[in-house]
């Protein structure tokens, strides 16, 4: 939600320049909030927040136990393992003593014509792509930033050592994983959140899609004739 917000602002700042807002990447969730809106909720209450921690931690489980009480729907949508998102529906209820609002009360962007543009290169050369990615992030230091959080007083439980990367660095660290199985670990999560990536993404018939990367001329060249065929067609 806080993207949303500060994404639209910078949007509307680019177009007052008279230029065209472009946004680039592949998080499906964060560019669906962006367009479609999400609906509007209280912010954090650290206070609710650290008394849900301390429940959570003296009795695993008990946070999702208590919202699928309050509320069965919300909580099957959330894995009983997800504690920040658990916790986040909790800290909505108790704020607001109400039920979750549905998707339908959230507010789309106005004031803008979308085109989308979807990238879909060949299967093999992205999965090549996304090899010497996840190496590289070893190769550039990827170890030695975990072990400097850690050494700065992160304890490792945080939501972001979950993310790809991280989360192989940190067993790797703690002896469970050799650097190369780490790094293997990687590949092989990455590809498979590439592919549901394009799962996302395929659902949604207003991407016109592009055979190739976007860093290939014939991808740019593409890009460029859809943007002013379908701005000419605005116009």
């Amino acid at each position: 939600g806080e993207y949303a917000r500060q994404a639209r602002g910078i949007i509307a700042e680019i177009s007052l320049r008279g230029h065209l807002p472009m946004v680039g990447g592949g998080t499906g969730f964060y560019l669906r909030s962006l367009l479609e809106g999400l609906p509007a909720l209280p912010g954090r209450d650290e206070r609710i927040r650290a008394r849900l921690l301390t429940r959570e931690q003296s009795r695993p489980g008990s946070l999702h136990r208590i919202l699928r009480r309050l509320e069965p729907d919300t909580a099957a949508r959330i894995h009983v393992r997800d504690v920040q998102k658990t916790m986040r529906a909790l800290e909505v209820r108790l704020l607001t003593r109400k039920p979750l609002p549905p998707a339908t009360v959230a507010r789309a962007i106005e004031g803008y014509s979308v085109i989308k543009l979807g990238l879909d290169p060949d299967r093999g050369a992205l999965q090549e792509r996304l090899e010497v990615r996840a190496r590289a992030m070893f190769e550039h230091g990827l170890v030695e930033e975990v072990q400097g959080l850690l050494t700065h007083g992160a304890t490792g439980d945080e939501k972001p050592f979950e993310s790809l990367g991280y989360k192989q660095a940190l067993l790797h660290l703690r002896g469970s994983l050799t650097l190369e199985q780490a790094i293997t670990s990687t590949i092989v999560e990455t590809r498979q959140y590439a592919k549901r990536q394009r799962t996302w993404f395929r659902r949604d018939p207003e991407i016109r899609w592009l055979a190739g990367f976007g860093d290939q001329a014939e991808s740019i060249t593409e890009a460029i004739a859809v943007l002013r065929q379908q701005l000419t067609a605005l116009n």
